[in-house]
């Protein structure tokens, strides 16, 4: 046995030996790190894993001892003998990734680095290439000083907690390694072609209508991905924040926050653009502006790409989560599918996705999942469908989206911090129970009443509580509703 603390910790250097062009001949160091990152290590826990992915605040939480253990873990559960690994453009992403191939590469895998790109690039490359698995190191839309890594196996099967997660956290923890018997080696790998070329697959290019388009890359991974599709496509793109920059001057990408809307819809507005599109960090959720720079709440959008699936494959599953549902199962019970709900969480609907053999599943907070992409989650696959659907109907997206929204009108999410989550949700359960004529723990809490429902859950990624509204047709009662909710969990801020 090995440990590699033993190994690595030194006032010394340690070499990664890479063979790929880009590094041909050239060793990187990890001067000292080692020994500092073992130290703290002795006296923490790896507070850094989530429910089904990795994520912490860097070094505290995550720095490159914890990066070079993962992926000896990692190795030593999966046993791949190839892996895909990449990353964001976020500061500390490189050093976590020298650490981590470092691990893979000891533990005998050979590794094809792909550098700066999205999180559905590695996916792309893992089940294309028939890779063993991938890794993606990212913090999505989390804080500059975060990051963290999605872990997928053979054919981008995500690994969750209770998928292999909760193991390879032990591994790490415990760090004492077999020897391998074989070293690895470090490939790059030109994916980039081939996955420009898949996502056009899903749309008729001669469809299309030459429609103006705002992109907002938010200085995040994108942009390289939407000069690529740019030549295949009829579209003028205004970009906004486009270019890659780990020190986001114009701030985190996270379009699902409001404050963070405005450079898109002030564009969408000021250029006369028919649609406007903003992605987070590493481009797994995208969002929508209409015409009028209104943004669209992804509930609506999941709706709008389940008709769409639906028509390309009729009678398909559909797996959506228990946020916000009833217009989602009315869309896809009137277009001939089958509803199915899932815990939300891209871990647990890709495993229920597969399960189910579902040609699509969504999320409300704007994570869209297909079968022909490996059951795993794309930020670009749904604008192109939406460009597809209003190029053919001739209709703008709000007129696309605006009889769903009066027949199901929603709250969007709203997330409140709380000293006490759990006594919080009890009460509200206590305050609407004899009304409810369905009571539901899936998910959280979901409670269903004749004209009006909600989900409340803890999230699995931010100590905060996520309440979700809906009503049938009524908004000054689903507004209502809502007011009387966080009132109640108001009294435990």
């Amino acid at each position: 046995m090995v440990r590699s603390d033993d190994k690595y910790s030194c006032h010394g250097v340690v070499r990664v030996q890479c063979t790929n062009r880009k590094r041909k001949g050239a060793d990187v160091f990890l001067r000292g790190r080692f020994a500092h990152f073992s130290h703290i290590l002795t006296h923490m826990g790896m507070d850094c894993f989530k429910a089904y992915d990795i994520r912490g605040r860097v070094p505290d939480e995550l720095n490159p001892d914890i990066a070079y253990r993962i992926g000896r873990a990692y190795a030593e559960f999966i046993h791949p003998a190839d892996v895909v690994v990449g990353r964001d453009i976020r500061h500390s992403g490189r050093e976590l990734s020298i650490a981590l191939v470092k691990g893979l590469v000891d533990a005998g895998v050979v590794v094809h680095d792909i550098g700066i790109c999205g999180t559905e690039e590695v996916y792309f490359s893992a089940f294309s290439g028939q890779m063993g698995g991938g890794i993606m190191i990212t913090a999505s839309h989390n804080p500059a000083d975060y990051n963290g890594m999605k872990l997928v196996r053979e054919r981008s099967m995500p690994v969750s907690g209770d998928s292999g997660l909760d193991r390879i956290r032990e591994l790490a923890e415990k760090n004492d390694f077999k020897r391998s018997s074989a070293k690895g080696k470090v490939l790059g790998l030109h994916h980039r072609d081939e996955y420009c070329k898949h996502l056009l697959g899903y749309v008729d290019p001669k469809r299309l209508k030459p429609l103006k388009v705002v992109v907002n890359a938010g200085n995040g991974c994108a942009g390289p991905v939407i000069d690529m599709l740019e030549e295949h496509l009829p579209f003028s793109f205004i970009k906004v924040n486009h270019e890659p920059d780990g020190n986001f001057p114009n701030g985190i990408p996270n379009p699902l926050l409001p404050e963070n809307r405005s450079a898109t819809s002030d564009a969408v507005k000021k250029q006369k653009a028919d649609l406007g599109i903003a992605w987070d960090g590493d481009f797994d959720r995208c969002f929508l502006f209409d015409e009028r720079g209104r943004f669209i709440e992804g509930y609506y959008i999941v709706g709008l790409l389940a008709k769409a699936i639906l028509a390309k494959n009729p009678g398909a599953r559909i797996v959506h989560d228990p946020r916000l549902t009833w217009n989602t199962i009315d869309i896809v019970k009137k277009s001939g599918g089958i509803p199915v709900e899932s815990k939300t969480g891209h871990a647990f609907i890709k495993e229920r996705m597969r399960a189910e053999d579902a040609a699509y599943g969504g999320e409300m907070s704007a994570h869209h999942y297909f079968r022909d992409f490996a059951y795993c989650d794309s930020g670009m696959i749904p604008c192109l469908l939406v460009a597809e659907i209003m190029s053919i109907s001739g209709k703008a997206l709000s007129e696309l989206v605006a009889e769903r929204i009066a027949m199901f009108p929603s709250s969007g999410e709203i997330n409140r911090k709380l000293a006490d989550p759990s006594a919080a949700i009890s009460r509200v359960e206590n305050a609407f129970i004899r009304d409810a004529v369905m009571t539901d723990y899936t998910d959280g809490l979901s409670m269903e009443f004749q004209e009006w429902r909600f989900n409340l859950r803890s999230s699995n990624t931010e100590p905060v509580v996520r309440l979700n509204v809906e009503s049938r047709g009524n908004d000054a009662l689903m507004r209502a509703m809502t007011f009387d909710i966080l009132s109640i969990l108001d009294s435990f801020v």
